[in-house]
């Protein structure tokens, strides 16, 4: 599977690099794009025209970096789930309805598995591997259907590992923009001089600015928590297939001949 070797050279540290350098290239691209088609929408989204800090470096600039590092992030994981997917279609073991597995018929199913295991770290090669191993040592199906359901539960935690780092994303988004809106307000409330009026204008207008950091860590936040769920879900779905092809075609086979 060339799936599971693109993975392995793609790090996740090489993927962060990859997404920030993707994040500044879009910045740049909104940085000419948007003013012409509106300076509101080019302040709201890149804080273009900023009253408090030194353009790019502004709030917005670094949410919109933190998004594409999970978008980077996603990428891996949904190119993970699929090369899942493609183990989960290889037909391993015997689908028919009449097909029986005794110990002598594991050994060159365990041969197809052991290149893929190699590989890559696919659920289901390893599954069929560990299961084949189990039941040659006792000749027990009970132990082996119980090694099954551990190895579900084990890879099951790791998935959920994997996200972590998406999670902490998703949440540090909306928090970079309530510190952009506080930093905002505070220096909003610091010109205030209610016998100046032009001045009351001019804090109104920074006010606006600071609440669209806000806007925008929400509205950035909603799209990468969305996807998280979609992928993740893709990828817990694979592992279920995986456990469902082994019970199917390998537990409910199996075979002990009585002496």
């Amino acid at each position: 599977m060339k799936q599971g070797v693109f993975m392995q050279k793609i790090s996740r540290l090489n993927m962060s690099f990859i997404s920030i350098g993707g994040g500044i290239v879009l910045i740049t691209i909104l940085s000419f794009l948007l003013p012409i088609i509106s300076l509101k929408s080019s302040e709201i989204i890149l804080d273009r025209y900023s009253t408090i800090f030194l353009y790019p470096f502004t709030i917005q600039n670094f949410m919109i970096i933190l998004f594409a590092i999970g978008l980077g992030e996603l990428f891996l994981r949904w190119k993970e789930s699929y090369s899942e997917y493609l183990y989960t279609i290889k037909q391993y073991l015997p689908e028919d309805e009449r097909t029986l597995l005794q110990s002598h018929d594991l050994g060159p199913i365990r041969q197809k598995v052991l290149s893929d295991i190699k590989e890559s770290g696919a659920f289901l090669p390893n599954m069929i591997n560990r299961c084949i191993l189990q039941f040659q040592v006792n000749q027990s199906v009970s132990e082996t259907n119980n090694l099954l359901t551990s190895m579900s539960e084990i890879y099951s935690h790791q998935i959920d590992l994997k996200y972590h780092i998406l999670r902490y994303i998703s949440w540090a988004i909306p928090t970079v923009g309530f510190i952009g809106t506080v930093v905002g307000i505070a220096y909003a409330l610091g010109d205030i001089n209610p016998s100046d009026p032009e001045l009351l204008i001019s804090v109104t207008t920074k006010l606006s600015v600071a609440f669209n950091t806000t806007l925008l860590a929400l509205i950035l936040s909603a799209i990468l928590v969305f996807c998280i769920h979609w992928i993740q879900e893709k990828e817990e779905t694979c592992l279920n297939k995986a456990m469902e092809y082994c019970l199917n075609n390998f537990i409910n086979r199996l075979y002990t001949s009585k002496k």
